[in-house]
């Protein structure tokens, strides 16, 4: 959560440093602000909590001394202390010398700030971060060396940190990073440092991530030490992506966008790997052990996909699973001979990566991400690319369409590679895949023609239930979890059969149940069960139901009816997101940052 942005130009920073916090928006944010040196050599702070537009609006109206081209920026997601603009970032020591901006957790702040305020340091703010600039000061005051001022403020630290530290008195900047990533870059126009490469990708075509225990000084030459060692400067990366792809284009706001294009990611994906998923080199290409177990590890989102990669593993090749909530990771026994499969968009997730503490060195990790330079990508014994491009809408819609694939295809390989499945039945699970491009276009224009009205019969309604079985219960979970994410509404899942079980209590006239309708004879009891109580039931299946949106395929041809295949409806999800989007919308709530939440949750 946070986000980070920092220049080093020619000219004016403001205008860097506001166009990156706007990219940056989507990571989820309660307040923001800037901090630029002057031409007279102090430094320019603003901040505000409100939106990055309402801080552009305060740097236009300021008046004072030029700003030069050195500047920091943060837009904060609140974890110590209230939403107010002494908690926002950027933070000063007690000179106004020295400014931070810091992501992550410092878990001893409140040790350290108990002994800096002894020492004669005052606070301004309520938040962890503060303590690093007035550590800085501290070690500035021993020796003038600002990157040894840095190593030395870092090494009390406890915890997790993103830092960009400026010094007002000669514009040096130095960056530092341990379980929280930030990525350094340079081009014509200078210096970057951003938490997210796609906040600096208009204007850098290659970066280098930091590593746990990096830090760097920005200038003429860059100082690169790793654990307080001098290093060489790594090579750079090619930026994965085009500052283009964050366009909206004709779409009116980027989570339409980005359902849109899963047809399209999802052809993309297994163009790239159904041949390979076939004859099994997927698999071999890891170099992973055999398995006789596989645990997923997850979040959120990423954990609903992980129980859809889960079943199909299960359905095809009969292999045990657990399926592991991250943050409850310390009640987990796993046995020996488990492949942990750890599930992450960001790569980034705090919750996975503490999880991975526990578990690491004991079981091998297979890393499913959307970010090949994430800390999780470098951790993992092996990695799997999600290949879904970028995400900018908080609420992930291609990214579980992307991880559901690409770990089914990754299934499905390591299966005929180990012989526990012959290549006849690897190629038809293949060609089921191969089907899902069409499949998701046609459910999205079935969607589309559907879900309005829909919505609007139960847009005041203020729970929803969403209902499936077997294969389809991890979709109805996604769904429920879009519609609370977007709308702000209760919504909970369940398997079908536990509706009588108690939650059907909770059924009166006119409650909205959404159903995952893919051919379980066994769903029409609990429809029924809703529909005596006065339920308004919205089904989600083959033909009859109220949103037909699954597919088959029959005699060789591509049917539309209920869907069999061992990843259950993949394309439900499709109207299960449109179906949110759209209640989100006509409640008047913001589909592309809904409140509380972030992209990349970094804390835990």
């Amino acid at each position: 959560m946070c986000g980070i942005i920092a220049a080093r130009v020619s000219d004016d920073a403001s205008p860097y440093l506001l166009d990156g916090l706007e990219r940056l928006e989507y990571r989820g944010y309660d307040s923001a602000g800037i901090a630029v040196r002057t031409v007279v050599g102090g430094i320019e702070t603003v901040r505000s909590v409100s939106r990055v537009g309402d801080l552009r609006t305060l740097v236009a109206a300021r008046t004072g001394a030029a700003l030069t081209g050195v500047g920091i920026g943060h837009t904060r997601w609140a974890t110590h202390g209230p939403v107010r603009e002494a908690n926002a970032h950027p933070h000063r020591d007690c000179s106004g010398r020295i400014s931070v901006v810091h992501n992550g957790i410092i878990e001893n702040a409140d040790r350290l700030r108990a002994t800096l305020e002894r020492q004669g340091h005052e606070f301004r703010s309520d938040v962890d971060s503060e303590v690093i600039s007035h550590l800085v000061e501290r070690a500035l005051a021993v020796d003038p060396d600002l990157m040894l001022a840095v190593q030395i403020a870092t090494a009390q630290l406890e915890g997790s940190w993103a830092i960009v530290v400026l010094d007002a008195r000669d514009g040096r900047m130095v960056v530092a990073a341990d379980r929280s990533p930030l990525v350094v870059a340079r081009s014509a126009r200078g210096d970057f440092v951003a938490s997210d490469v796609g906040a600096i990708a208009e204007w850098c075509e290659t970066f280098v991530a930091l590593r746990d225990g990096d830090v760097v000084e920005l200038g003429e030459a860059w100082s690169w030490s790793s654990r307080g060692i001098a290093v060489p400067v790594p090579f750079p990366t090619p930026s994965p992506f085009a500052a283009a792809a964050l366009d909206l284009g004709d779409h009116p706001d980027h989570m339409a966008k980005e359902i849109g294009e899963q047809p399209g990611v999802v052809a993309d994906i297994l163009e790239r790997i159904a041949r390979r998923a076939a004859d099994g080199s997927i698999w071999l290409g890891l170099g992973l052990p055999v398995f006789r177990r596989l645990a997923i590890v997850a979040c959120g989102t990423s954990l609903n996909a992980g129980q859809v990669i889960a079943t199909a593993l299960r359905g095809i090749g009969g292999i045990p699973t657990d399926v592991v909530v991250a943050s409850e990771a310390d009640q987990a026994v796993l046995s020996p001979g488990t492949l942990i499969v750890a599930i992450s968009q960001s790569g980034e997730t705090a919750d996975v990566q503490r999880a991975l503490d526990r578990f690491e060195g004991r079981f091998p990790v297979l890393a499913l991400t959307n970010n090949l330079h994430s800390s999780l990508a470098r951790r993992a014994d092996a990695v799997l690319d999600c290949h879904a491009g970028p995400e900018i809408g908080v609420a992930a819609t291609k990214t579980f369409t992307a991880q559901v694939v690409v770990g089914v295809a990754a299934m499905i390989s390591e299966l005929v590679a180990s012989g526990r499945i012959d290549r006849p039945r690897a190629d038809a699970l293949v060609g089921e895949l191969l089907d899902l491009p069409a499949r998701l276009e046609r459910a999205a224009a079935i969607a589309a023609d559907r879900i309005p009205l829909l919505v609007s019969t139960v847009r005041d309604a203020t729970g929803f239930l969403f209902l499936g079985r077997g294969a389809g219960l991890p979709y109805a979970a996604e769904g429920a979890l879009k519609l609370k994410e977007l709308s702000y509404r209760w919504a909970e899942a369940y398997p079908a059969g536990e509706l009588k079980h108690g939650p059907l209590a909770l059924v009166d006239d006119g409650t909205p149940v959404v159903v995952i309708d893919h051919g379980e004879p066994r769903i029409q009891a609990a429809v029924a069960e809703v529909r005596a109580r006065g339920g308004f039931v919205i089904t989600i299946g083959g033909e009859g139901s109220d949103i037909p949106a699954l597919g088959r395929r029959v005699a060789g041809d591509l049917a539309w009816g209920h869907a069999t295949a061992p990843w259950g409806p993949l394309e439900a999800v499709v109207p299960l997101q449109m179906l949110a989007r759209e209640l989100a919308l006509q409640l008047g709530c913001d589909v592309d940052k809904p409140r509380n939440l972030a992209k990349s949750v970094t804390v835990e």
